[in-house]
């Protein structure tokens, strides 16, 4: 019997890479008005090759772009592209379409809600809270809970020992087949790959696969 449903966050409830694209579009353009002498197209293309290698939460992640495409860190111009990104991003973050109507629909129907998210603890729950789901959810674990990403079994351990499930009993729904379908079928978990947040994807190997959310309630039914 199915007591709980285990959530990704990003690309899964929210449509990250979007947010990141539409933020970063808006902080470069902040910082070529503030005096960074580049090309837009070029200035966006490095900066998220250097995405690619330090990862999407990098906290110095302009630092670094200034000192590759400007060879030093003008600090106006870092602000300017700080302060335009985080303006953008605050009020862009809002879930998938659906996302709520099936979380309150899962409330209702007695199954427990968790995240399992390889987010900073910080800014997993500030992205929660900015969109007003913070409170559906019984357990939310995070990369500084256990210092480890999926596909390692501990964070879905975590989540399990929390909410007072088997495995068996848990299915988890996640963008990525090499992290989120994999770590959960190594436990035996049911598996559903989020399509609509990785569609490029191929051979996700999970249980099920979804191009909306609001088809969940159809397989937890």
């Amino acid at each position: 019997m199915l007591k709980s449903v285990i959530f990704d966050l990003d690309n899964t409830l929210i449509d990250f890479m979007k947010m990141k694209k539409i933020s970063c579009d808006s902080a470069i353009s902040a910082m070529i008005d503030a005096g960074l002498n580049v090309e837009k197209d070029k200035a966006m293309k490095e900066l998220f090759r250097l995405f690619g290698r330090y990862g999407y939460e990098e906290k110095t992640i302009f630092q670094k772009f200034l000192k590759k495409v400007a060879k030093k860190v003008d600090y106006k111009i870092l602000a300017s592209g700080i302060v335009a990104y985080r303006r953008v991003r605050s009020g862009f973050l809002e879930p998938y379409p659906h996302v709520i109507e099936v979380l309150f629909e899962l409330k209702r129907k007695g199954i427990k809600l968790a995240i399992v998210s390889d987010a900073p603890r910080l800014k997993a729950w500030i992205r929660l809270v900015s969109m007003k789901i913070s409170h559906l959810f019984d357990v939310v674990v995070t990369f500084d809970d256990t210092r480890k990403m999926k596909p390692s079994t501990i964070p879905f351990k975590v989540a399990f020992k929390k909410l007072k499930v088997k495995p068996s009993e848990c299915l988890m729904v996640g963008d990525r087949p090499e992290r989120d379908i994999k770590g959960a079928k190594k436990l035996g978990m049911l598996t559903c790959f989020a399509k609509y947040g990785n569609p490029t994807a191929k051979g996700s190997k999970a249980d099920y696969e979804i191009n909306d959310i609001k088809e969940l309630l159809e397989i937890v039914e």
